[in-house]
């Protein structure tokens, strides 16, 4: 018989990271607001939270990330000139991000490791459980992970991981999860995770991707978690204790997710996603095929 949990109202969304694979390019402009297509990639992020019914997100951002805080505040001297021009279409574009959701932001100061930039959410999470979207993995808005990820939280309490099936020789670039299988297809137990491990170590090839419901009994774990793989302090590594010990927080379930994944934080990705999604838009789509087609039977 499953319980009902608390409904979970809060993503967290790290962004402190300097985004070196994109150099030059993010040496004065953070890696999140790169555009896709014509929206920065952190706004995809936050309106995927927004759509799962999470509508208060806390950004973990560092030093020069201040054009985040702009992207999602008003621009009234904008909005003036594009009110005086009576452009309305491009208003509400402007607009949108603004009205998006409820915005908090706090600064990583130390870049130690992704567990250490869901520790600095603490303060704002609090004795509830809540959600982390990684910015670099863009979930398309037609395949709801999150609310599937949110609904089995809600079922069993714990925490619960995104999990997609890679080839073997992806595995060293993931945290992989070994797993028992329950009676739902699409929802596995964990029952442990390893840091990137090399593909002969590695306990199955199911990797974790940038989504996570988590009970907040993880923040206990990560002030007392060591700095692990890379000298850094690993967020898999207090999944781990998690999964090991039901008594402290729950059990650790994962979603393997089968749908559209962008993975915007390497560069041959990053322009595959745009590809992608300028094709699927109604007003740059056919256009913008036909130009490929013709672009790539020249250079085939």
């Amino acid at each position: 018989m499953t319980q009902s949990h608390p409904r979970i109202s809060k993503a967290v969304i790290p962004a402190a990271g300097l985004g070196t694979r994109f150099l030059p390019a993010t040496k004065a402009t953070p890696k999140e607001m790169l555009p896709v297509v014509d929206k920065p990639a952190i706004q995809y992020v936050v309106e995927e939270a927004v759509s799962a019914g999470l509508d208060d997100v806390l950004m973990v951002t560092g030093r020069n990330k201040r054009p985040l805080e702009d992207h999602f505040d008003r621009n009234y001297e904008l909005e003036s000139a594009l009110e005086k021009k009576g452009d309305a279409e491009r208003l509400a574009k402007v607009q949108e991000s603004s009205d998006l959701a409820t915005m908090h932001y706090v600064r990583q100061g130390d870049p130690r490791g992704l567990g250490h930039a869901v520790l600095c959410a603490a303060p704002h999470v609090g004795d509830e459980p809540f959600a982390v979207l990684l910015g670099d993995d863009l979930i398309d808005p037609r395949d709801p992970l999150l609310q599937r990820m949110i609904e089995i939280q809600e079922q069993y309490g714990g925490s619960v991981v995104a999990l997609m099936e890679v080839a073997p020789e992806q595995v060293h670039l993931y945290g992989c999860a070994a797993v028992d299988a329950t009676a739902e297809g699409d929802v596995v137990k964990v029952t442990g995770l390893v840091e990137k491990p090399d593909a002969a170590d590695a306990p199955s090839n199911y990797a974790i991707i940038g989504r996570y419901v988590l009970d907040p009994a993880v923040f206990e774990i990560l002030r007392k978690t060591e700095p692990g793989r890379g000298g850094e302090i690993q967020l898999t590594d207090a999944l781990q204790h998690l999964a090991e010990d039901e008594s402290v927080g729950g059990p650790v379930h994962g979603v393997v997710f089968q749908g559209r994944r962008y993975d915007t934080g390497d560069r041959g990705d990053y322009l595959r996603a745009i590809v992608r999604l300028a094709c699927e838009r109604e007003d740059l789509g056919p256009d913008f095929r036909s130009w490929l087609r013709s672009y790539v039977t020249e250079e085939m």
